[in-house]
Order: structure tokens, then sequence, then C-alpha cells
């Protein structure tokens, strides 16, 4: 039980990273961070206090089911706050722009990938800095699918789903064209210790940009299964409005998840320089997280047995919570499992699936207890106010991310008519899910 208390902590840095010019280093930290909480604040935005749950595939849930609740009343402090979010994809874009919103922003790195005749402008930058690091592009483009597929009404009623769509392609974008061949995926773009040596504008950029890979002979499994997750995302985001993009985006994210599983090996590995900035812990819960993502996008079966009957047990982390982010899905995927059991997508699953699944659900159940103040099993890791405060590397992408699994999984309650969630003898309902969910924004 100690270890639910606690949860799992994220890596610390390695302190290599303080060889960096700091200043420079903390910024990079800290606007990625905003980046990906872009994503969590598009979902809180038009959430917080209304449940709205969209499903994903509505044929392929049973008819019997609760469909959600009408929406409530636009909050409009929340509405604005989206917009003002969706400014972060603007401003860190690369490439050639189309329909600007920010003045000061131009055309740049339109040269990127030409040293292997590939086009890969598009995409965002990291930060205050100048380079496209793949693996948490990626990972925000998988939130941000996310964030779409379940309230993108909600968005459309604020204006901003378009952005949002918008905002998602120009990632896509970048991760198909770096996806020329089924084994090969170009990961970086960008000297990061060259450019971390000077401030400067990208419309104003002149040192080489050489492209770092992945492939078979130096894998990258959770860089790889990370965009391979994005993909399947994105292509339910577009099913409907745009088969053949969709279409495409499914097809790459099934050859990079068959190569993912095949070459296994951590991409900080195969390319030691990045190992000062993105870090990879391991990538058995990327797997996890793809295998998860590919199932919803093509119900093939395969991949639900991949990742309960053959891989469950040996990527699961069961017992062990760990903090959403970047470098960990585990908790993601065991919110987005739980969503089979709590909308009764269970159609031909077997008894051993069906067990698997299972854990997962109650893997999310023991996330959210440590979320709740008054639980029994509640994380001691905040601060005085009551933010999560798991580092101060980067920190609020730990609460922001923390917040956004609680609301989904209380929306997944309020849909279900799930009453109760048992944490240890105390008992909460999937309000008390949301109030921490709002208290989290307002601290």
């Amino acid at each position: 039980m100690e270890a639910i208390k606690k949860l799992k902590p994220p890596k610390t840095p390695p302190k290599e990273v303080e060889a960096i010019t700091k200043n420079v280093e903390v910024k990079k930290n800290e606007f990625w961070g905003w980046c990906v909480l872009a994503s969590f604040l598009a979902l809180l935005v038009i959430s917080c206090g209304v449940y709205t749950l969209v499903k994903l595939f509505p044929n392929f849930l049973p008819h019997n089911k609760p469909g959600p609740n009408r929406p409530g009343p636009i909050a409009r402090n929340y509405a604005d706050a989206l917009g003002i979010a969706f400014q972060f994809f603007d401003v860190q874009r690369s490439g050639k722009l189309v329909n600007n919103r920010i003045s000061w922003r131009g055309d740049s790195a339109l040269r990127d990938g030409s040293d292997r005749n590939l086009d890969l402008s598009k995409g965002l930058y990291d930060a205050g800095d100048n380079v496209k690091f793949g693996f948490p592009m990626a990972f925000t483009a998988t939130l941000l699918s996310w964030a779409i597929l379940e309230y993108g009404e909600r968005m459309a009623a604020v204006e901003q789903l378009g952005q949002a769509q918008d905002s998602l392609k120009w990632i896509t974008d970048f991760l198909i064209n770096a996806h020329p061949s089924p084994n090969e995926l170009y990961v970086q773009v960008g000297d990061p210790d060259l450019d971390h040596e000077c401030w400067e504008r990208p419309e104003g950029m002149s040192e080489r940009r050489p492209a770092a890979q992945v492939n078979a002979s130096f894998p990258g499994s959770d860089v790889a299964a990370e965009v391979a997750a994005a993909m399947a995302s994105a292509s339910l985001v577009f099913k409907k409005i745009d088969p053949d993009y969709s279409f495409t985006l499914r097809t790459n994210a099934e050859e990079l998840f068959a190569f993912a599983d095949l070459y296994r090996g951590a991409y900080s590995v195969s390319i030691p320089q990045v190992k000062k900035f993105y870090n990879s812990t391991g990538y058995g819960d990327e797997l996890l997280w793809a295998a998860s993502w590919l199932y919803y996008a093509t119900r093939d079966p395969s991949y639900l047995k991949y990742l309960t009957v053959i891989n469950g047990d040996v990527f699961g982390n069961w017992g062990d919570p760990s903090w959403f982010s970047w470098d960990d899905k585990h908790a993601g995927t065991q919110v987005l499992l739980a969503r089979m059991n709590f909308l009764g997508e269970k159609d031909g699953i077997s008894p051993d699936e069906n067990a698997k699944l299972q854990m997962y659900t109650r893997m999310a159940q023991a996330t959210m207890c440590t979320l709740l103040p008054g639980s029994p099993s509640a994380t001691s890791s905040r601060t005085a106010g009551g933010l999560i405060w798991v580092s101060e590397w980067n920190a609020l992408q730990y609460s922001l991310a923390a917040t956004f699994l609680a609301v989904l999984y209380s929306d997944y309650m309020a849909t279900s008519q799930v009453q109760t969630l048992f944490c240890d003898g105390t008992t909460f309902s999937s309000k008390d899910l949301r109030h921490f969910a709002i208290t989290q924004v307002r601290n």
C-alpha cells in the first residue's frame, strides 16, 4: 500500500542536463510542459461542471447503455482559457505557416529533412529552442486526439474544434513524413547541443539541422510505439471528416507498431544524445498504449490479445501506480482500457482477456484513489494548497496529467451510471473526482 500512497516517482533528469546553460534548459522544460498542458487544458476547459462524454465509436457500443448527459451552459472563463491555450500550438509551429494567427511568427525550417530527401518542415518546436523532439511531440498529439474524441462537441460549442483538429494535423503531417518506410522513423530534427548554445528566432536559423532516425539496426520501440499511438488515435479524429487521411494514419500506425514490437530497444540507447533531454525509462508502457489505441482504431482482436493475455503481465506494471507523463503511459493505458468496462465495449472478448481488462480497471481505480485527498491511499505529493507536486522539473505536467485522467474517469463513471468509487473502505463519487480536477486547475 505504501507504493500506492506515494506512486512511482518520475525519473530525475540526469546530471548532464546541469552542464547545459541552466536558463536555457529550464526554459526548454517549462515551455514544452505548457505545450503539453494545452492538451490537458483543452479537455478541462470544456468539461468542468458538465458531463458531456462523446463516445469514440457509438456503433460499437450496446444501444441500451445510457447516453451522455445534456451539456450544461458554457463556462465563459474556461472557454476563454481554451482559446488562449490553443495559441501555444500556433506559437510552436515549424514550416510554412498557413492561416497564421501569431503576428510575430513566420515561415521557418523549410529545408528540414532535405538532407534525407524528406519534407520534415512541419511539426512543433520543443520549447524556447528550435529542436523537434518526436517523442514528446507524438505524446502531445495522442493526448490532443483523446481530448477531441471525448469532448469534441464541447470544443465545437465554443468554436475551438476546428483549431484543435488543425493543430493535431500539423503534428501528424510531420509524423507521416517522418516515416518513409516500414522500419524507419525520424525522431529528431536539429542538434540540441548546438541549438542550445544560442538564442535565436526560428525564422533566422542558419545552423545545420540534422535529422536522426531509429531503424532495425538502431531501434526505438518507445518512440515508434508512441508515434503509432498518435497516428491511431488521430485516425479516429479524422475518420469521418477525411477518410483517406484517416486510412493513411491507421496504416502508418500499424506499420510502426509492428516495427516497435519486432525490433525492441530504447531510442535513447540508439540515439545517446537525447538522454540529456528526453530520456526514455522503458518501452513496455508505450507498446501497451499503442496496442490499446490500435484496438480502438481497427477493432482487430489481435491488439486486444497482445495487451491482455500476451503482454499484460509482462508490461502492465500491476500493483504499482505511476504518474502519467510523456515517459510513462501506464496510467493512461489503464484509464483508456477501463473505458471498455464502463461503457460495455466487450463483445467477443474471451474470459482470459476480460480478466486482464479487469486488472487494468483495478489499476485505474487505484490511481484515482491516490488523487483524492480524503482517500486512505491518497498521495502525499502535494503542495500545502493541494496541488499535485511530484518534481520541480516541469512540475505542472504531472498535476495536469492526473487531472486529465480524473476528468475522464469521472465522466466514464457518470455516463455508465456507476455511482461509487471504492478506496480502501472509503467511497467517493464521480463528482468528487471532478472537484479534485477543478481544484488542480484553480491552484
